[in-house]
């Protein structure tokens, strides 16, 4: 969150703690009824309760939510982690670095790339 507010993007950037309540932001349940589906998701595989491997396939297999683009941004470089994400339909796979700065220019890269380069699905329901 605070890389992307360092980059100076505009955009909405929500948060959730883990993999059941990413769950329950996306299918709007209890205290997400109002919120709007998200553009693009960016999603850790080490998240509590739910691991991301659960929330990208609950996502992908779910019409109603497999248009949106999901990266996946975790400091797993591990070989059968990126296949998983892939075969999964992840959309993009990058190794989270450790650093502030390092980490920094890969959010800046996202941001220019999948929102200032890409054309991103809008929702039309």
């Amino acid at each position: 969150q605070e890389a992307f507010e360092e980059t100076g993007a505009n955009v909405s950037l929500e948060v959730v703690m883990d993999g059941v309540e990413a769950v329950q932001y996306l299918r709007k349940e209890g205290k997400y009824t109002e919120k709007s589906l998200p553009d693009l998701i960016l999603l850790d595989l080490n998240l509590p309760k739910w691991e991301g491997r659960d929330v990208l396939r609950n996502i992908k297999t779910d019409e109603h939510l497999r248009h949106i683009p999901i990266v996946i941004l975790t400091t797993s470089n591990a070989a059968q982690d990126i296949f998983d994400a892939y075969h999964l339909y992840a959309n993009c796979f990058i190794n989270k670095p450790v650093d502030f700065e390092s980490f920094f220019n890969v959010i800046e890269q996202i941001q220019a790339f999948w929102l200032q380069t890409a054309t991103l699905p809008s929702n039309v329901s």
